[in-house]
This record gives structure tokens, C-alpha cells and sequence, in this order.
């Protein structure tokens, strides 16, 4: 059981799925975020449907997760690492489909450069399935400026946060 910090840290998660039920498996995942020890999920994104991005297979549903979490960084990635083995998420090459991805964006305004962990994730910034996702929960970190620059890359919102489609 990991050991649980006094303050909680406000951190931000990127999911993704493009296999089996991909939709599902988000939804299942967002809800399993809450469930972690010393953790509530305080928002989340929009469904989106991506093309893959530098990766293989049919088009993923991607959002984003704000959870405020007691959980170290470390033991918050080892809780996300969980969460995708138990979705069954197989790693036979880089970039291969999945039946989830989870991402820990950004934890707090930690700073991390370890061979287990960057934070702020390294591409964040470069991708619209996180960018626009994150506009959703945080738009602060989404700026305008950076949602223009990955503009080229098609991104369409398949169910709002309230769980509405569109």
C-alpha cells in the first residue's frame, strides 16, 4: 500500500484506447482514477476520436482526467501502470494499438527527469488528442496559442463531459 502525502496534488491524466471497446474502456478508466487510494477525480474531459498519431490501428477515443491525489508521483504512475495491465494493454512494440493508454501529464508543477518518469509529459504539448481534451479541465495549461499550432491534426469530440453526445 502506498504511503499517502498530507496535502493533496492536483494532477492531470491523458487516457486513450483504439482497441476493443475503446469508448467503454475510457469511461472505465476515468471512473477507476477515483477509486485510487487518496484521490478524487475533481474533472473531466469530453470523449474525442483521434486518427492515430505516430502510432498504428483504427482511431482512438481519447480525454482527460483532473484528479486532486495524495498519491506520490511515483506511486501515481504505478497506479495508472495497473490500470492498464488490468485493461489488458499489451506492449509487443513502441506505438502499438491498445486497449488503454494512460499518461500522467502533469503533477502538480513537478518537475521530473527520471528514467521512470518526465513531468511534465515530454510531448504534451505537441499533441490536439491531449491539447484539446485538456482545454475541457484546464484551460489555462490549453492555451490558444498552443491549441493553433496542432490545429492541422483532425480531433472531433464524440460525447461532452455532461455525457451528451457532440
Amino acid at each position: 500500500m502506498p504511503a499517502l502525502q498530507k496535502a493533496p496534488v492536483t494532477a492531470y491524466v491523458a487516457l486513450g484506447a483504439n482497441l476493443g471497446e475503446a469508448h467503454q474502456a475510457v469511461l472505465r478508466a476515468i471512473d477507476a482514477l477515483a477509486l485510487l487510494p487518496g484521490t478524487e477525480l475533481t474533472a473531466r474531459s469530453g470523449l474525442y476520436r483521434t486518427a492515430p498519431h505516430e502510432a498504428l490501428g483504427p482511431d482512438f477515443v481519447n480525454a482527460v482526467a483532473e484528479i486532486a491525489t495524495r498519491l506520490s508521483a511515483p506511486d501515481l504512475l504505478d497506479a495508472l501502470l495497473s490500470l492498464e495491465q488490468q485493461a489488458g494493454r499489451m506492449r509487443p512494440y513502441s506505438h502499438a494499438p491498445r486497449t488503454l493508454d494512460l499518461d500522467l501529464l502533469f503533477y502538480g508543477d513537478a518537475r521530473v527527469q527520471s528514467p521512470r518518469l518526465t513531468l511534465p509529459h515530454p510531448r504534451w504539448a505537441q499533441r490536439a488528442f491531449v491539447l484539446v481534451p485538456l482545454a475541457d479541465v484546464c484551460p489555462s495549461r490549453a492555451t490558444k496559442e498552443l491549441l493553433a499550432a496542432v490545429a492541422d491534426q483532425p480531433i472531433e469530440r464524440i460525447l461532452r463531459s455532461d455525457g451528451l453526445t457532440g
